[in-house]
């Protein structure tokens, strides 16, 4: 059985290079010998379920000497993962519907299209989608990245923002 393990380590940085809790955990999982697909919030990792589960304490090690104040894990099998994600497509009431619908209320809120915002006001745009639980739903900050113009970093910086 193939499985597949997403993490995500914590503290987020702005943009430019990863920091050393990523890229370790990365390097980590790269020398386990699994499939690794890496972005600036989070890496994935595939291959056999026993070479994956083996992989995972020293992944968490990487990452925690690498300086990680968290590291959040997603495991599932392959095949679990796709059949999950074939359901949330176009589909009446899922959540990519709901989230177009609260992108779309906080658009007409804010007078335009998100990615036509300035800074202050992509931000305001994250705080208000946050408060109306826009984060809740699967796949958001990618969305929600895509309208505003910005990388899921960029997102995950403003959710930060207190």
């Amino acid at each position: 059985m193939e499985l597949e393990a997403e993490f995500t380590s914590e503290p987020f940085r702005g943009e430019g290079e990863p920091p050393p809790h990523a890229a370790l955990a990365k390097e980590a999982a790269r020398n386990a010998g699994l499939t690794i697909d890496f972005g600036p919030l989070g890496t994935s990792a595939r291959g056999d379920a026993d070479a994956l589960l083996a992989a995972l304490p020293s992944i968490a090690r990487a990452a925690i000497e690498g300086g990680a104040s968290r590291l959040t894990l997603r495991i599932a099998p392959v095949g679990e993962r796709e059949r999950g994600e074939q359901g949330e497509r176009g589909e009446k009431g899922t959540a990519p519907d709901v989230l177009d619908r609260i992108v779309r209320d906080v658009e007409t809120e804010l007078g335009g299209p998100l990615g036509e915002l300035d800074r202050e006001g992509k931000q305001r745009a994250v705080r208000l989608l946050e408060e109306r639980g826009a984060f809740q739903l699967r796949k958001a900050v990618a969305t929600v990245a895509e309208a505003l113009g910005v990388t899921r970093f960029t997102v995950y910086n403003y959710l930060n923002r207190e």
